[in-house]
């Protein structure tokens, strides 16, 4: 039976909304890396916009843990991406899979099946995560004593090469921040690589295992 509580029922409102915030926050925050010709107009204005939302996602989350019923302390560990997305408001597209949850309770019956959605999942959280690092690194990098990073296509390669588990070691950042943003990466791509190869090795498998149920007995 669906979950009518009003937690519940207030992801069901919000999620959509709050996602599409989030890629906003993003843009925002794009804009005011890489643009650094435009009016210093547009740029205050990315930042307002940017504090909004940001405001609107800390919102969101103290109305998540009232209407929870639990101590705010144990809460913040047993909501822990909630958490961190307050915290790193780059990361809240992240939260694909309750939002897929909600839509899907729209929608009816799952149209992809198990594997499809994890790979689909660490795909797109993959991409997002790559964008989002190469933003934050380059952002630390640009113009630091002895950096390797020079342009954001640099920030790019070298988020791939991270989330890859690569690691080529041209460009590396040379930064506090940056370094301690490189940490996190890597941790992300390990655990995304993981669930996408395990779910895919999961998938042929059961594909192999069907397929020898199916077969008919030798003569």
């Amino acid at each position: 039976m669906d979950d009518d509580s009003p937690a519940a029922r207030w992801e069901q409102r919000t999620e959509i909304p709050l996602f599409l915030g989030s890629l906003i926050f993003i843009a925002a925050y794009a804009t005011r890396v890489l643009a650094t010709g435009v009016e210093a107009f547009w740029r205050s204005l990315c930042l307002i916009v940017m504090l909004a939302l940001w405001g609107l996602f800390a919102a969101d989350y103290l109305v998540r843990w009232r209407l929870g019923g639990q101590r705010f302390l144990r809460f913040v560990s047993t909501h822990f991406l909630h958490t961190v997305v307050v915290l790193l408001p780059l990361l809240r597209p992240l939260r694909i899979v309750p939002l897929y949850d909600v839509v899907q309770r729209r929608q009816g019956e799952p149209r992809l099946s198990l594997y499809a959605r994890v790979i689909a999942y660490a795909s797109l959280s993959t991409l997002l995560l790559g964008f989002s690092g190469a933003l934050a690194v380059y952002q630390q990098e640009r113009g630091a004593p002895g950096a390797t990073m020079l342009t954001f296509g640099d920030a790019v390669w070298w988020a791939a090469s991270t989330l890859s588990t690569v690691g080529y070691g041209d460009i590396t950042p040379v930064t506090p921040t940056g370094r301690v943003i490189a940490t996190g990466m890597m941790a992300g791509g390990l655990g995304l690589l993981g669930a996408v190869t395990g779910s895919f090795s999961s998938w042929l498998m059961q594909t192999f295992s069907r397929e020898g149920d199916e077969r008919p007995p030798g003569k």
